[in-house]
């Protein structure tokens, strides 16, 4: 056991002190820091003001004054408050209150709300003659004008038929609308919502109904859905229970996979450079593998524990901490030490087996198609985490790892015995893998030549 530990302490400090691996586990934090600190101030984060005119041919008569209307700079304040309010009301409970009690807080988020919103736009919508020429109407369009300045933004030509139906018609004429090059797509957005409002209400006031009772009839307010557990009920946060399955899946592929390719390309370099033919003096071939796989897992829970502390400091930032179960740290942890057992044997028989890189690329294969098939099913299991293929799934030896863990962590985390039994499994296949490795490594080790095939790799498990 001594000699094991030596090696996975050699191994884990050859990996963790070399420049590439320490460039490699901090560049990306490194890189998310600076986006969100340093980025952000570099940038022009106000939309640029918006100023123009909105040409209308209102071949109704009855939507031109409308859309003035919807467009005009008190209205979109109107509108800028209303979605203020919705978006402070969507926010988790746990921002909420602490909103609530710092006026800083508010004045901060308010300051926010108004930067990515910008400026009111300044429009002005003119009415234009029903007889002009389309193709004059389009002119001012092509027109280049400086940013800021007042030009022709876009021409509406409403057609007569939009809200009076035409004799003979059962549905309503609509409009036709165009645009100048690189208009800003929100304001595209407010010009067809002004012109649906507009048409709408001529078409309620033509009718001889009111506008208040169709709206009272045709509106169904949308609660917030409440999550019930066992210890109590919670707002359900939609994008909290997307995103959390696809964290805790990316934390253990990440974790598995660094340590894992880090022992295959440790194993290659020793074998093609000789060396381990002087650590089989004083080692054996199973006590060196072990320590390799067990020096390697330590590289692994190092990157899972630098970017699973990220992870905790983000919720702990957006005050969202209190909807992770501290329980899905335990099992994490559970499967990262499966996961990586099972994946590092295999990487080390591979290494073992052959003595360039580029070799080793065939019989990588599979394994990588097993370590992206949970990724590539992500989103199937978290919509129905307990259907028949994510049951399944989860008691297949090498993916189990990944599958049960994914479903804990959606909003209907499977059942105990199932959590059990998948673990069971698991273990049982990353015990299979290191038996299996540990014959091709034996032989494997101090081979050279051609590289192997599979049938050859399965001969050698059998023979030794």
């Amino acid at each position: 056991m001594k000699k094991i530990l030596c090696v996975a302490k050699r191994e884990f400090l050859a990996t963790v002190t070399t420049k590439a691996f320490i460039i490699g586990m901090f560049l990306t934090p490194a890189m998310i820091g600076v986006f969100l600190l340093i980025f952000p101030r570099m940038v022009d984060r106000t939309p640029p003001k918006v100023v123009g005119e909105i040409a209308i041919v209102d071949g109704s008569g009855q939507v031109a004054e409308g859309l003035r209307d919807y467009l005009r700079a008190e209205r979109y304040v109107q509108r800028r408050e209303e979605q203020s309010r919705e978006a402070a009301d969507a926010a988790p409970e746990a921002v909420k209150s602490i909103v609530a009690q710092s006026p800083e807080a508010q004045a901060a988020m308010q300051r926010q709300v108004a930067a990515a919103l910008g400026e009111v736009p300044q429009l002005t919508v003119v009415a234009l003659d029903p007889g002009i020429d389309l193709e004059d109407a389009k002119t001012p369009l092509k027109i280049q004008v400086s940013r800021g300045e007042a030009g022709r933004l876009a021409l509406v030509i409403v057609h007569p038929d939009a809200v009076q139906r035409a004799p003979g018609k059962d549905q309503f004429g609509s409009y036709e609308l165009f645009v100048r090059s690189k208009l800003d797509d929100r304001i595209e957005s407010d010009i067809r919502n002004g012109l649906r409002e507009a048409i709408v209400e001529a078409r309620v006031r033509n009718s001889g109904m009111k506008r208040d009772e169709i709206d009272a009839l045709t509106t169904v307010q949308r609660p917030r859905s409440r999550t019930v557990t066992a210890e109590g009920e919670r707002t359900t946060n939609q994008m909290f229970n997307q995103l959390l399955p696809a964290a805790f899946i990316m934390l253990l592929l990440i974790s598995s996979l660094t340590s894992s390719q880090s022992l295959l390309t440790s194993t290659i370099e020793e074998k093609s450079s000789r060396v381990v033919e002087v650590l089989l003096s004083a080692v054996s071939p199973l006590e060196l593998m072990a320590g390799k796989i067990l020096g390697q897992m330590a590289v692994g829970f190092v990157v899972l524990a630098l970017y699973g502390s990220l992870g905790i400091l983000a919720l702990f930032s957006f005050a969202m901490f209190g909807l992770l179960d501290p329980v899905l740290i335990v099992f994490l942890l559970i499967f990262f030490v499966l996961a990586s057992l099972t994946f590092a044997a295999l990487m080390a028989a591979i290494g073992s087996a052959v003595s360039e890189i580029r070799e080793a690329q065939g019989l990588l294969t599979p394994v990588m198609l097993v370590l992206m098939a949970p990724i590539m099913f992500w989103m199937p299991i978290s919509r129905e985490p307990n259907s028949a293929m994510a049951v399944a799934l989860s008691f297949v030896p090498g993916v189990g790892n990944f599958v049960t863990l994914l479903r804990m962590a959606s909003n209907s985390p499977p059942p105990a015995w199932q959590v059990g039994l998948s673990i069971l499994i698991c273990a049982a296949g990353a015990a299979a893998a290191v038996w299996a490795a540990s014959k091709v490594f034996r032989i494997g080790l101090l081979m050279f030549g051609k590289p192997p095939t599979f049938g050859t790799l399965i001969r050698w498990i059998r023979m030794s």
